[in-house]
C-alpha cells in the first residue's frame, strides 16, 4: 500500500512538473512570436504612408447616367477613409489614385424561347491610375469593370440605381484590394 501512495504522489508531483513545463514552453512560444493581421484587409505601413489623394473620377464613357459619378467618387473615399488610418489630402498623398469612368453600356445577355431578350447586363468600367509616392514599384494602370444583370420586362431607369450603387461597391473593393490590401 505505501509503495502505492509513493507511486501515486511521485507522479503528482510529475504531472505538475510537466504542466508547469508546457506552460512555460508555450508562453516562451506566444512571447517569442508575432503574428500582425488587420481586420479591415489592409497592408500598409503607417510608419511610411500616412496620406491618400483621390481625385474626382470624371465620366468618360459613351452612356452617361448623372448620379453614376458622385456614387462612384464619394464610395472610393469613404472605402479608404473608413478602412485605412490614411488621411484624406487634395495633392501631395503619398498614395494617389486617379481615373475615370470609361464604359457604362447596357447589353442582351440571355434570349428567351420566344427569341426576344429575357436578360439585359449592365457593364461598369473604370480606369484607375495608381502611384505610390513611397513605392514607386506598385504604381499601375488598370481597368476595373463589373457587370450586373436584370430582367428585360424592368425598365433600366427602375432598377439602375440599385445596380450601380451594387456595381460600385464590387470596383472600389476590386481597386482597394489591388492598391492596399496586396491580396
Amino acid at each position: 500500500m505505501k509503495t502505492l501512495k509513493e507511486f501515486l504522489k511521485r507522479r503528482v508531483i510529475h504531472q505538475g512538473a510537466f504542466r508547469f513545463l508546457s506552460f512555460f514552453l508555450f508562453s516562451l512560444l506566444l512571447v517569442s512570436c508575432s503574428v500582425s493581421y488587420t481586420f479591415n484587409g489592409s497592408s500598409i505601413d503607417y510608419t511610411k504612408t500616412k496620406t491618400i489623394q483621390i481625385a474626382d473620377f470624371p465620366i468618360r464613357a459613351t452612356y452617361v447616367w448623372g448620379p453614376m459619378a458622385a456614387i462612384f467618387n464619394n464610395a472610393l473615399k469613404d472605402k479608404f477613409t473608413n478602412q485605412t488610418k490614411l488621411q484624406l489630402v487634395k495633392r501631395n498623398g503619398d498614395l494617389k489614385i486617379e481615373g475615370q469612368i470609361t464604359q457604362y453600356q447596357q447589353r442582351n445577355k440571355s434570349v428567351s424561347a420566344e427569341g426576344s431578350s429575357s436578360q439585359i447586363e449592365l457593364t461598369m468600367t473604370v480606369n484607375v491610375m495608381f502611384t505610390n509616392n513611397v513605392k514607386h514599384d506598385e504604381d499601375f494602370e488598370k481597368s476595373f469593370s463589373s457587370s450586373k444583370a436584370y430582367n428585360s420586362t424592368l425598365s433600366l431607369s427602375a432598377v439602375q440605381e440599385d445596380l450601380v450603387n451594387e456595381m460600385t461597391k464590387d470596383i472600389v473593393d476590386q481597386i482597394f484590394n489591388a492598391t492596399v490590401a496586396n491580396w
